[in-house]
């Protein structure tokens, strides 16, 4: 494995990898110890106490960040008719049907959520390929389906800060909910958020502890580990 920069160990310096630290701490440590110039994306990772080999132990839904991501979200939409003229007034930035299928089966690929209605969901099912390993095929457990008349309220979600998160095979959770520049009282409010969605989506079978363990962390950063009954004490707050 390569060697951690010195800006790296130093920061690692200033948490105990023995402490787990109150949500509050948590985030002051992570301005604190922050020491790349770009703005780096804020991390939640989650150890859960689920058997991902069993379908009712695996865990895919959505969350709306109260101050969203900090990205700008490129949000294409298959649809015609009255979808085409609702979604292009919701502000969807790539509208349409044939025409948005051909041009992603010629490479192009500068979006960042599709969103589909039912009627379209024959003809992108061909993409499913192109677009299921980059996460971006439509889907009903990711919300990114929708009659025509709920467009509006699914692209204005995505604009907000709709995320959308699964467990990866280890059973591991990991989302991004913010960026570095924002307040610690945004920051606060979006990891309160996204463990509310966790929480709340247990899935039907797992057993014992849920949630083992939380931490936060940020591009290129150290991980701080939190505290995770006070924090879930807060989410249920």
């Amino acid at each position: 494995m390569p060697e951690h920069g010195k800006k790296y160990l130093d920061s690692v310096k200033q948490i105990d990898k023995d402490t787990v630290y109150k949500l509050d701490e948590a985030i002051g440590l992570l301005k604190k110890t922050n020491f790349v110039k770009f703005d780096p994306t804020i991390e939640l990772h989650f150890r859960l106490g689920i058997d991902p080999r069993h379908a009712d132990q695996q865990i895919r839904t959505t969350a709306v960040l109260p101050h969203g991501t900090g990205k700008i979200v490129r949000i294409l939409v298959f649809t015609q008719g009255e979808g085409d003229i609702l979604a292009r007034q919701a502000g969807a930035d790539f509208v349409g049907s044939d025409d948005l299928i051909k041009q992603i089966e010629g490479g192009w690929m500068d979006f960042d959520v599709a969103i589909a209605t039912p009627e379209q969901m024959g003809k992108v099912g061909k993409l499913g390929k192109v677009l299921g390993r980059r996460g971006l095929m439509p889907n009903p457990k990711s919300g990114t389906i929708a009659q025509p008349n709920d467009l509006p309220r699914v692209i204005q979600e995505v604009r907000r800060g709709k995320v959308e998160f699964r467990n990866d095979k280890t059973g591991l959770v990991h989302v991004g909910v913010g960026k570095l520049s924002f307040s610690e009282e945004q920051i606060k409010e979006n990891v309160v958020s996204l463990i509310d969605s966790v929480i709340r989506n247990k899935p039907a079978g797992a057993k014992g502890t849920y949630v083992r363990s939380i931490t936060l962390t940020s591009t290129m950063g150290p991980g701080i580990h939190l505290d995770v009954n006070p924090v879930l004490a807060e989410v249920g707050s």
